[in-house]
């Protein structure tokens, strides 16, 4: 899992900002990474009093996070609409993860489900690991969702996903399900709707069914895995259905899937099937982008916009009373 050397994570006590911070210091202190802790705060919340708590706070946190075995920790205080704030300070700190919490089975879920952590993975250029509130570390089971029938040129994406999640599984010693869901596609999907005998339309469903298990197959020949209790399924189903199944079903803890873009088209997402799994799941996802994947969102044009902007690096910590 030694791939992630500059992490952002979102720290926000109210929705499971203790559970995304463990996760992060663990990442942190594994690859021997720089780690910044950052809270957002909106417009509204911007009385004196409260900005100067929560550079106190995440200055705390800082110091806690340096005694466990982080040398490289900063703290930011940002000001705005939170998904914003956060993908800037991606780009501007080219951080190469976000890792943040949302508490799920509450009306909070529907808040940063429905619009931070979407808006993050829609727009934020980097990976983005939404941890689930409560769940024990290391984890128990993971779910790789995959589709190896993607355009060879896509073909990084599916290794990206297993890349991260054989690393993961390995490190936790956790029981890895590789899930890849195919549907009928092009004039075979109209065949089997019209009239055709039980036989013709078994044959089409056979053809396709091999077209897909070989690919899978030489996607999973690139990883020996004899470390790692693996399952694979291979399900002709919808990807978001099968993959919200799955993780049900099997009491999934984290979900390593892909966000699909159109690449060089700014923000413009086909079929997005994360977002759906996301918004019915119960455990964490870590999601990845398309290689040449252009965020919507740039850096302000001036340095300075009218908002207060705080930043603590690890030699101020030291100072603190």
């Amino acid at each position: 899992m030694k791939r992630f050397k500059n992490v952002l994570v979102v720290y926000d006590d109210a929705i499971g900002g203790d559970d995304a911070l463990g996760q992060a210091i663990a990442l942190a202190r594994e690859n021997a990474a720089r780690l910044t802790v950052t809270t957002v705060l909106r417009e509204s919340q911007l009385s004196p009093r409260n900005v100067d708590e929560t550079e106190k706070r995440l200055q705390r946190l800082a110091l806690g996070v340096r005694h466990v075995g982080v040398s490289k920790v900063h703290t930011k205080v940002l000001t705005g609409t939170p998904f914003l704030e956060v993908i800037r300070q991606v780009i501007g700190g080219q951080h190469d993860l976000v890792i943040t919490g949302a508490e799920a089975g509450s009306v909070l879920k529907d808040v940063f489900f429905g619009s931070t952590a979407t808006h993050l993975m829609r727009k934020c250029p980097c990976p983005v690991w939404v941890v689930k509130p409560g769940q024990s570390v290391p984890y128990t089971k993971i779910l790789a969702a995959v589709d190896p029938q993607s355009p060879t040129s896509e073909d990084h994406f599916n290794i990206k996903i297993m890349d991260l999640a054989t690393s993961l599984a390995s490190r936790d010693h956790a029981v890895l399900h590789i899930v890849h869901a195919w549907e009928v596609d092009g004039n075979d999907l109209d065949t089997i709707r019209s009239e055709i005998t039980a036989q013709q339309r078994e044959a089409i469903l056979e053809h396709h069914h091999g077209k897909h298990r070989l690919a899978l197959n030489d996607l999973l020949a690139r990883y020996p895995m004899s470390d790692i209790d693996c399952h694979v399924h291979l399900l002709r189903e919808r990807p978001e259905r099968a993959i919200s199944r799955l993780a049900e079903q099997e009491q999934i803890d984290l979900i390593v899937m892909g966000t699909v873009a159109r690449t060089g088209i700014p923000g413009f997402f086909i079929g997005n099937a994360a977002e759906s799994v996301l918004s019915s799941v119960k455990c964490g996802m870590l999601t990845v982008k398309p290689n040449g994947f252009e965020t919507p969102i740039s850096l302000p044009e001036q340095v300075f916009t009218g908002k207060r902007e705080f930043e603590t690096s690890r030699e101020d910590v030291g100072h603190i009373a």
